[in-house]
């Protein structure tokens, strides 16, 4: 027998608080207020005093992927407006002493490979960015763009053609919202 209807819940933790209008999802916390758009034809979201429901009409493998990444957005957003999400960089310069430089939401990469023209990164007001050594820490409540300014952060320092394992020069993501990469 196949099932015509499925469902999941969402609890939201004490101490935040959570509107729906129009498929726009609201979160606001002691970190911040963060909101992102859920409108699908194939999910309806309703809020239930402290609780989202997430359901559809039919249950297919496409509306079970569907549910289960709503879940984990809403998790990330959960996280953010609470705790934060922090993305953490290693700058490493094995050749030719690198400056990195941090000034009005630009990155500036001096003497990259011994490059005379320094190398730029605008970033996004929103995120967080601190410099500390050798290390650069990306901090704000979206996870979305927090991992979207380590991205270009990193891409800045990328070099076609060569191979990372041999020409180790460059800022690389060591830390994913608490995860070491290795």
């Amino acid at each position: 027998m196949s099932q015509t209807k499925n469902s999941e819940t969402f609890s939201i933790p004490k101490g935040i608080t959570c509107s729906i209008q129009n498929g726009i999802v609201t979160f606001k916390g002691p970190k911040g207020e963060v909101s992102k758009s859920f409108l699908h034809t194939l999910i309806k979201l309703n809020l239930n005093e402290d609780k989202i429901e997430l359901t559809t009409e039919k249950v297919r493998q496409t509306e079970k992927k569907l549910l289960n990444t709503f879940l984990s957005l809403l998790k990330n957003l959960v996280k953010g407006v609470s705790e934060g999400h922090m993305y953490k960089l290693k700058i490493c310069s094995g050749h030719f002493p690198m400056n990195v430089s941090l000034k009005n939401n630009v990155l500036e990469i001096k003497n990259f490979i011994g490059e005379a023209v320094p190398r730029k990164c605008a970033l996004n007001s929103n995120a967080e960015v601190k410099l500390d050594g050798n290390f650069i820490t990306v901090f704000g409540i979206d996870k979305e763009l927090v991992s979207q300014v380590a991205a270009s952060i990193e891409k800045t320092t990328r070099r076609n053609g060569f191979d990372k394992r041999i020409f180790q020069d460059g800022i690389y993501i060591i830390e994913k919202d608490g995860k070491k990469i290795e």
